[in-house]
């Protein structure tokens, strides 16, 4: 069994922190706010900054909400990074900007540890069931040593290429769902607004090639008005941000990520950063003055 530390334990890295442990691997944890109780009253070591992690674990695994949240878990002056010795891994599985990945597995690098993104997709359910995707970026002989901890947390386990393509990955992930979202927030909402059933008509729809995840779970979440995260539509923002500015950079066009962004922007400015993503129809209603609901 291996000495493992986890920094970041909210709403992901609880349970995902949680497998670890059952697992029967030795656990060492910090959060700047107070861990759950449940993962002390399983074993696991609560330390008093990211520093003592590092010191006291063989692998250190992050899972923070944004770019900035990981270069002050590394770097500030009790970060991970002041821990660290030689030999060594670094695991970020938050997901960030591609290219400030790079920089953190230079510096990670020059301390003589290696380095992998490994940003996942399956939300909060996905990281309760260990079914998470996860898409790493970093050296073979790293991703072959932590990939039995990967397998605890989720069943799609690929290495994308070196560092930052795991991020770069997250990204169009990112992309794909958020089209995703929109293209069923308009099919049901068109469907509403006809007088059809939305909630019969997603049934017809799931037998046919308009069948998917998104029809499945979000389309049923926007019929039946539950809203409650799930993914936040902040941090869909804060991904859709990454795409766009890291577009902006090698210029390359994403009008309908763009436009996808503009929806997330309009639930924010009426309340809702904090709504599943899946609100996103929300900011269609508004324009259509008009709600998806079963008729039943």
């Amino acid at each position: 069994m291996s000495k493992i530390g986890f920094v970041g334990l909210g709403i992901m890295g609880t349970p995902m922190a949680g497998h670890l442990l059952a697992a029967g691997h030795e656990l060492f944890i910090y959060d700047i706010r107070q861990p759950a109780q449940s993962l002390i009253d399983q074993g696991a070591t609560l330390c008093v900054s990211g520093k003592e992690v590092a010191q006291q674990s063989e692998i250190v695994i992050l899972m923070v909400p944004d770019t900035p949240h990981v270069a002050a878990a590394l770097f500030d002056a009790d970060g991970v990074a002041a821990g660290l010795a030689k030999g060594k891994v670094v695991v970020d599985m938050s997901s960030i900007s591609p290219v400030e990945t790079k920089l953190f597995a230079q510096r990670i690098n020059a301390l003589g540890c290696a380095y992998l993104d490994a940003p996942v997709s399956g939300g909060e359910v996905g990281a309760k069931a260990a079914s998470l995707t996860i898409m790493v970026g970093g050296p073979d002989a790293a991703f072959e040593q932590v990939k039995p901890l990967f397998a605890l947390m989720g069943k799609n386990v690929t290495l994308v290429g070196g560092n930052g393509d795991g991020q770069t990955c997250k990204v169009a992930n990112q992309i794909i769902v958020a089209l995703n979202i929109e293209a069923v927030a308009e099919a049901l909402l068109f469907a509403s607004k006809m007088g059809a059933d939305p909630a019969k008509v997603r049934q017809a729809l799931m037998g046919g090639f308009a069948s998917s995840r998104i029809l499945e779970v979000h389309g049923e979440r926007m019929i039946k008005r539950t809203f409650d995260p799930g993914f936040r539509i902040e941090l869909h923002q804060k991904d859709l941000n990454l795409a766009l500015s890291s577009a902006r950079a090698i210029g390359v066009s994403l009008p309908n990520t763009a436009t996808a962004q503009e929806l997330f922007n309009a639930c924010a400015a009426h309340g809702g950063k904090a709504w599943d993503h899946s609100a996103m129809v929300r900011a269609l209603e508004l324009l259509a003055d008009h709600e998806v609901a079963s008729k039943a």
